[in-house]
């Protein structure tokens, strides 16, 4: 596939990492554009005409981003968009705008209702590509720090939990001394702590597997 430092007159994709579009517009002429500007190698676009097909679309199959007119008949999309992050499966989708309205109303009520970005018809398709482009490695790029965070907050938890589970015993091996009202309560607790060091070994397990 060229690279996109050749010269100007090489042709490259520029969506060319794998990813699932989805275009939703009541136009047809557009939804067969969108299938021929934005689909490549890597990338895969389906169509949807009104809202409720595309709300439909996005319930029964994973995208990684969705592009959404706003004027379609059924469901229109600013009710799609509130929808999407309505939805806690779609909640986190990248939802770019692509309308021919650009009032002020439009925009503030688009972004206000969860969009990810906007953009204008007549839509430039080379724009729209790496306007694609560039939601979706940020979209990845944040997903990747989120995740990074939880695991560090894991281990975090895992070593409190560790150092409270040494403490107990020490408190346990003390009340084990005490009298039978106290044993009986060590004998409990320790029970307990015996299930959350077996759960903490079979995530270990499976982390290794």
């Amino acid at each position: 596939m060229p690279s996109p430092t050749q010269t100007d007159s090489s042709f490259f994709y520029v969506l060319d990492e794998r990813m699932r579009l989805l275009f939703a517009d009541d136009d047809p002429i557009l939804r067969e554009f969108a299938k021929v500007h934005l689909a490549t190698e890597s990338a895969t676009v389906l169509t949807a005409g009104d809202g409720e097909e595309a709300w439909a679309a996005l319930r029964r199959d994973a995208f990684d981003l969705a592009l959404v007119d706003l004027e379609m008949p059924k469901l229109d999309g600013f009710e799609l968009v509130k929808r999407i992050r309505s939805t806690p499966r779609t909640a986190h989708l990248p939802v770019v705008v692509c309308t021919g309205r650009e009032d002020i109303a439009a925009i503030d009520r688009a972004f206000e209702c969860g969009a990810t970005g906007f953009v204008t018809k007549p839509i430039n398709w080379r724009l729209l590509s790496y306007q694609v482009r560039f939601v979706m490695r940020a979209h990845r790029t944040e997903n990747s720090l989120e995740q990074a965070r939880a695991g560090t907050e894991g281990a975090q938890a895992g070593s409190m939990a560790r150092a409270m589970m040494r403490e107990s015993a020490e408190l346990l091996s003390m009340a084990m001394r005490g009298d039978e009202a106290m044993r009986d309560a060590a004998r409990r607790y320790a029970a307990v702590l015996g299930d959350l060091v077996s759960a903490e070994a079979a995530v270990k397990s499976r982390q290794a597997a």
